[in-house]
Parts: structure tokens; sequence; C-alpha cells
């Protein structure tokens, strides 16, 4: 019994040690720093963004699908029937979720950039507002996070102003992502959708639209700031129909968080990608940006690149309802003449140099 005794004392001492070993090998292991923890937060919170908008619809298209041929299938046929029930809402100021705009998860994604709001002048809440959104680049980073997330302090720079984003109409009819953008307060870009707002809404309604839109982004790439504005005028004719006041505003920076495959004018790449853009609203750009892994790995998350987005002077539009076109140039090029102002004043201060140009097709 001695023996024994002595044999498990031993034993215990063993076990004690190589656990007393254990511990000091784990605590004197590297332990990820706060600026690590920080920098995987904000990676995570862009991953789960960009995932969102390239594949929450598409997913949640085929998995509805799927269910249908399950013992699940009144899932999908609850869905579909609250989409037709439902089919107008977006149109109508779609259901926006204030906690959405508070979700801490866009500091996090704000950081990762970063993205700044810079205000030149303030917005009466006693009016409307279509605010332009240049350029577009490939994802709107900036609009997305300064108008639809309240973590670049819009709401406290412009207090009474509700912002609202446009994208795709299309968007709209994909399950599940459709109460997603809703939620964030982005509506179709269309005449009924923005003259809802501008017009059904009351009044401190500032509607976001990125005006180059699909065709500008075929042209996005570092250090050319190239906007496709120069027949785009139904943004214009809205506001002087309800009276809105036009807001140009520009994201420094935007242009740099891809690398894209430019195709020269005429190749048959460059066809393909205007009919396509033309038959479903938008353009199959050849990007890339960092890896999850690594900065010089090649994926499809964005550069660090700062944003920083510049909301200028407004125009004053008066109310017209049937506009004529002399009238809508003439307001037209105010708008440009803005932009321009607005561009030439701020680009030393965001990156660019003086001899910096913007194009504008």
């Amino acid at each position: 019994v001695t023996q024994e005794v002595a044999h498990c004392s031993q034993q215990w001492l063993c076990n004690r040690a190589s656990v007393q070993t254990a511990l000091r090998t784990l605590l004197a292991a590297p332990w990820p720093s706060q600026r690590d923890l920080r920098s995987w937060l904000q990676l995570l919170s862009v991953l789960q963004w960009v995932l969102s908008f390239l594949l929450l619809g598409i997913v949640s298209l085929l998995l509805l699908i799927y269910l249908v041929f399950t013992s699940f299938w009144p899932i999908s046929a609850l869905y579909l029937a609250w989409i037709i029930f439902d089919w107008d809402t977006p149109e109508k100021g779609g259901r926006r979720l204030p906690c959405l705009r508070r979700w801490p998860v866009w500091k996090h994604f704000r950081d990762y950039f970063p993205v700044k709001l810079v205000k030149t002048h303030d917005l009466s809440p006693s009016h409307n507002y279509i605010i332009g959104s240049h350029p577009h680049g490939i994802l709107c980073v900036g609009a997305f996070c300064n108008f639809i997330t309240g973590s670049t302090g819009f709401s406290e720079m412009f207090p009474g102003i509700r912002p609202f984003l446009t994208t795709l109409a299309g968007n709209f009819r994909l399950p599940v992502f459709r109460e997603y953008l809703m939620s964030g307060g982005l509506c179709p870009v269309t005449r009924r959708a923005i003259g809802y707002l501008l017009s059904q809404n009351g009044t401190g309604n500032a509607v976001a639209i990125v005006i180059g839109g699909a065709a500008e982004s075929l042209s996005c790439r570092p250090g050319i700031t190239t906007l496709i504005l120069k027949n785009r005028k139904g943004f214009v004719r809205m506001a002087l129909q309800h009276g809105a006041y036009l807001v140009p505003s520009f994201s420094f920076g935007e242009n740099d968080l891809f690398r894209q495959v430019v195709f020269e004018e005429g190749s048959w790449m460059r066809s393909i990608q205007q009919r396509f853009q033309k038959m479903m609203g938008f353009a199959p750009c050849v990007f890339y940006g960092r890896g999850l892994t690594s900065v010089q790995s090649r994926g499809f998350l964005p550069y660090a690149r700062p944003i920083t987005t510049v909301v200028g002077e407004p125009v004053m539009v008066p109310k017209i309802e049937d506009p004529s076109h002399e009238t809508v140039d003439m307001y037209h090029e105010m708008y440009v003449r803005s932009l321009l102002k607005l561009f030439n004043e701020n680009k030393t201060k965001y990156g660019l140099s003086e001899s910096d140009e913007l194009h504008i097709l």
C-alpha cells in the first residue's frame, strides 16, 4: 500500500509539473494585441458587407427554390406571398430600421479604410434634396458608409435630414436581400420611388443618387477621375419637378479601392460589357482587391485606402412641374459648375495633386 501511495504521489507531481509547464508555455506565447484584434474586426466587417452585396440575394433565391422540392416548401410559399403583398414597399419609402444604422459593426467598417464625411454647408430640414454622389467606383463604398450607416455622423452633421441611397431596382426583386436593403434606407433608382420621397414623405429628405451608374464603373481606375455626367439630366428634371435642391458630393479615394482590368473602347470585351449593362442594368467589371489572409494576396476585398466624402453647397432649385429643356440644361450646368468647384477646392486636401483634373463625359 505504501508503494502504491508513493507511486500515486509521484504520478500526481509529474502531472502537476506537466500542467505548470503547459501553462507557462501558453502564457509565454504571444497574444494578439488590441491593434491586431481591431484589424481583424475591421476585416470581418468588410467581408460580411461584400458577401451580403455579392451573394445574399442569389443564395437566398437558390435556397428558396431548393426548399420548394422539400418538406419545407411552405417556407417558400409563405415568403412568395409576402413578396407579392409587399411588392410596392420599396417604391414607397421602404422600411427603415434605425437600429441597423447604429449597428456597431459599421464603426469597424468605417475604420477599415477609413471613411470620413466632410460638411461644407448646412442643409435645412425645411427642404428636400437630391445629392449627386460621385464617383461610382466599383461598389460605392463611400456612398453606402456615409448615407446608409450612421458611423460617420451624418445625422449629427445634418440634423433633421433623413438620408436615402438609390440602387438598381432589380435588387429589390431578390428575396431576403430586398429586406436587407430597405432596412438600411436604400430605395430603387426609379422615378416613382424618388418622386415619393420628394413629394409624399414630408421635408428633410436627402436622396443620394450615384449619377454615373454602371457605365461609370467601367472607367474606374486608381489615379483617373472620369465621370459620366454630361448627358445625365434626369435627376435635374426630377429636382425641378419637386423643387428639391441639388447637392453635389464627391468621395475622394473611391477609385483606389480595387484594381480593374479596363478594356479599350471598341474592343470585343468592352462591347460585351456595354451590352450586358443595357440588358441587366449593371456592368460586369473584371476587378480584384486584396485577399482575406494578407494584403499581398489577391481577392475580392477592397484595399484599405482612405475615403473622404465632401458634401458641397446646395444649388437652389425652383419647383416647375413641366420644365423646358432649356431650364433643365441651365440647372444642369449650374450643378456641374458647383461639382467642379467642390472638386478643385478639396482635391489637394485629400490625396490628389493640383494638376489632377475631373474629366466629365
